[in-house]
């Protein structure tokens, strides 16, 4: 009877008491468990993330313990007497190996040839990035009204760059500057990317007049496979020479792009698009997933986190589309401002929902491929914000 005393007093039922608040947790995974399955919200990587939520909030089963990564460090000295399975998982995240093999692998389903054959589409990519600095500065002076936030330089720049709408490039940066905050940060960053459709159609909209998002665009050139070849090559070298921290994450979008393009390493360009990406996600996902304790996600910090990520992609669309109707003003050739939303990254979605907003105001008309240049070069600007911040505040 002792025996079976002491054994109900280990399972996770009576160790709730310890913690009552890991039942909310438990609630939390499952309706994202519903969003991921059921609604479809980026589920690829939403889907692990929840369940890694739900098992680091399981009591008792010990598969994660932020302490062993508290500091800013990992706490090696104890590692081995008490790291649970997650924990080995989480090093990839911790050391950065997971975001960047992921960028490989988005390089190599990437067509740079809109972003190429239209330069000029680099700078909506670059403007989209406003919604990153506008959250930056937003975090900071919300902690002046309410210190109890203590958002610092490091916390507002994590925060910040959800505005990229770059899911590995937030993991990445809150690891390396906020790792307390990487629960809610990845969640917010994939939620909203997930919300794209919903959180931009209505901001395009109101920042352009009908007879802009109904503007025909001339067909883009074609683009030799020399210049496809050298793009990644010219790309990396100049950035990785401008802000060297961006390098890893450049450096391997541009990799996975150049193993697509020169066409003498197939199946590296397939592998990195399929297997190996895939199990790098299902491991990013499960630990980031196990980084929303209880403890860090339950906090005022966390709903704050999820407001300013609404008004990171809202800032970062509007900045996209006003300089699209600045470039559309002073060009000679005709721009649709609604191609400048896309530099928000999250491709290819923000690419469609730019089509999609134009053909409701002239069906027929065909913007994807030029809202594509915005779009890829959203990923390389949200990278290169991301360098920005890890030099200045790392």
């Amino acid at each position: 009877m002792k025996a079976f005393i002491d054994f109900l007093g280990t399972t996770g039922f009576a160790l709730i008491s310890a913690d009552w608040r890991v039942l909310i947790m438990i609630g939390i995974a499952c309706v994202l468990l519903y969003l991921a399955i059921v609604r479809q919200f980026e589920p690829l990587l939403l889907l692990p993330i929840a369940f890694g939520m739900l098992l680091t909030n399981l009591p008792g089963a010990g598969m994660y313990h932020a302490e062993l990564f508290s500091g800013g460090r990992v706490h090696w000295e104890v590692f081995d007497k008490t790291a649970g399975l997650i924990d080995y998982l989480y090093l990839g995240v911790k050391l950065g190996i997971y975001p960047s093999i992921i960028f490989m692998g988005v390089g190599a389903m990437t067509d740079f040839g809109p972003l190429i054959a239209d330069p000029k589409s680099l700078l909506m990519g670059a403007a989209a990035q406003l919604g990153i600095f506008i959250t930056f500065i937003g975090a900071l002076l919300l902690t002046e009204l309410f210190p109890e936030l203590a958002f610092g330089f490091r916390e507002a720049s994590s925060i910040g760059i959800i505005g990229g709408a770059d899911g590995p490039t937030a993991i990445y940066v809150t690891t390396q500057l906020a790792p307390d905050l990487l629960g809610p940060v990845a969640v917010a960053a994939y939620s909203y990317m997930a919300l794209v459709p919903v959180i931009q159609p209505p901001i395009m909209k109101a920042l352009t007049t009908k007879a802009e998002r109904r503007i025909s665009m001339e067909q883009l050139r074609p683009v030799s496979k020399a210049e496809k070849v050298l793009f990644p090559i010219v790309v990396t070298i100049f950035v990785s020479m401008l802000v060297p921290s961006a390098t890893p994450l450049v450096g391997f979008l541009m990799l996975g792009n150049l193993f697509r393009e020169c066409g003498v390493t197939e199946r590296l360009s397939k592998t990195a698009q399929n297997e190996l990406i895939n199990i790098v996600t299902i491991f990013l996902g499960i630990s980031v997933g196990a980084t929303a304790t209880a403890a860090s996600f339950l906090s005022p910090r966390t709903l704050m986190i999820l407001a300013l990520g609404v008004i990171a992609f809202s800032g970062g669309t509007a900045g996209g589309v006003l300089l699209g109707k600045l470039m559309n003003l002073v060009s000679k050739k005709p721009i649709n401002p609604l191609i400048g939303s896309a530099g928000v990254s999250a491709v290819p979605m923000a690419a469609r929902v730019s089509q999609v907003v134009a053909q409701k105001d002239k069906p027929g008309n065909f913007i994807l491929m030029h809202a594509m240049g915005p779009n890829v070069a959203g990923v390389i600007g949200s990278a290169i914000a991301a360098g920005v911040f890890l030099s200045l505040f790392k």
